[in-house]
């Protein structure tokens, strides 16, 4: 069995490019976040810079984006907020299979939020609706974070329920660390 977590440890370096991917688009929108919103104040208060009318709306947006982006982000890290106080109580086992159902039942959220995000992209509103700021752009930049987090969730709760199956079959972190309560 462990000759068959070895092969799937051959991807590994897919979720690494991912989660790159995803940090990085991040940290783009949370710069022209910091950016606009400079902006955006400079014009209310300085009489020689204009505030643009859509800076409200794009702020918000890519808020949007980048929460549920990296919520995404934080289940490859495990970083979610989680329960630990009774961790040290649990047999390692047991702990793990909590785990491995905690993972199942976000990975059916990931799977709630695609199925849906693209149901509501599809939608007459997204297609045909437009930001109130800025007619010529599509109000389906605003649903689509939705899908996108959904496939990220079910990308990483994908190789974090591998990982959990491999520590219960072979009784070996795969991570090869403890879990830190924080």
């Amino acid at each position: 069995m462990p000759a068959f977590f070895r092969t799937l440890n051959k991807i590994k370096p897919v979720y690494d490019w991912t989660y790159k991917i995803l940090m990085f688009i991040c940290k783009l929108l949370l710069i022209a976040d910091i950016f606009i919103t400079t902006w955006s104040v400079l014009g209310r208060y300085l009489p020689f810079i204009t505030d643009p009318p859509w800076s409200e709306e794009m702020i918000l947006t890519f808020m949007v984006y980048m929460a549920v982006l990296s919520a995404t982000l934080a289940i490859r890290r495990r970083a979610h907020i989680r329960m630990t106080a009774f961790d040290k109580y649990i047999p390692k086992k047991a702990l793990v299979v909590l785990d491995l159902l905690a993972d199942l039942a976000v990975l059916i959220l990931g799977v709630v939020l695609l199925r849906e995000g693209i149901n509501v992209t599809q939608s007459p509103l997204a297609k045909f609706g437009h930001y109130a700021s800025i007619p010529s752009l599509s109000i389906i930049w605003q649903y689509l974070p939705i899908p996108v987090a959904g496939l990220g969730m079910i990308i990483f709760e994908l190789e974090q329920i591998v990982q959990h199956v491999e520590e219960l079959i072979t009784g070996v972190d795969p991570n090869g660390k403890e879990e830190q309560a924080q």
